[in-house]
């Protein structure tokens, strides 16, 4: 079945998590932050992660802002940052800031001139994913913008990828989901999605029972993918 709908998870995916510390490390207030930047973004994006698998399991949902801050909360104290008010909110607001890699705007332009359907699937909040979104000027590029508030879940959970279905009325074959996220990807190659898995650190594949369908450095050639 051809390829008619692009899905795509947000951070890490299409926005660099990395970028709020790296640029924060850039600044002159924040000296404090050079040596150590790389570990504090990390820390910060593997307990965000954590703790949306855990909120999942344990049925305690809350918006995604509250665990990217507690998130943030937990890497600033590991990396001996904790009480650092100043930085703290300059992290958050660079958070919603986020840029889009090289790659990513003139990709999905791409899938836009050949026809495909595309959007966003992410754990993110609407808020977040609307600043992130406008911020990288990409809302031509994009038809929609699909948050997990909607079901009150996080991903991988499969009323998540439903939304896909529900919005563009398309079987499961028909989407290829793309994702830097190997849980993530592997979620949705369970479910039922062509997927294309973003290893742009070139990790091993996740131990799962499912595998995505293409691993990529980059997004590159997604549009190539989707034309099959």
């Amino acid at each position: 079945m051809p390829i008619t709908t692009c899905i795509f998870d947000a951070y890490g995916t299409l926005f660099d998590v990395a970028a709020a510390a790296r640029q924060a490390a850039s600044e002159p207030e924040f000296p404090h932050l050079q040596d150590n930047w790389a570990e504090l973004a990390n820390h910060w994006r593997l307990k965000q992660l954590q703790y949306t698998w855990l909120r999942a399991v344990t049925n305690a949902h809350a918006d995604f802002w509250n665990v990217t801050q507690d998130g943030l909360d937990w890497a600033m104290e590991a990396a001996g940052l904790a009480g650092d008010a100043a930085l703290r909110q300059r992290l958050l607001d660079l958070y919603w800031q986020l840029r889009a890699y090289p790659e990513v705007p003139a990709m999905l332009k791409a899938l836009k001139t050949a026809g495909m359907n595309t959007a966003i699937l992410s754990n993110g909040s609407p808020a977040m994913l609307d600043g992130a979104v406008q911020s990288a000027g990409l809302g031509d590029v994009l038809d929609d913008v699909l948050s997990v508030e909607s079901v009150g879940i996080f991903k991988p959970d499969a009323r998540v990828y439903d939304l896909v279905g529900a919005r563009f009325n398309c079987a499961r074959e028909e989407v290829l989901f793309v994702s830097s996220n190997g849980w993530d990807a592997a979620g949705a190659s369970g479910y039922g999605f062509v997927t294309a898995w973003v290893n742009r650190a070139g990790e091993p594949v996740d131990r799962l029972p499912w595998k995505p369908a293409h691993i990529l450095p980059d997004l590159t050639t997604i549009p190539d993918l989707a034309k099959g």
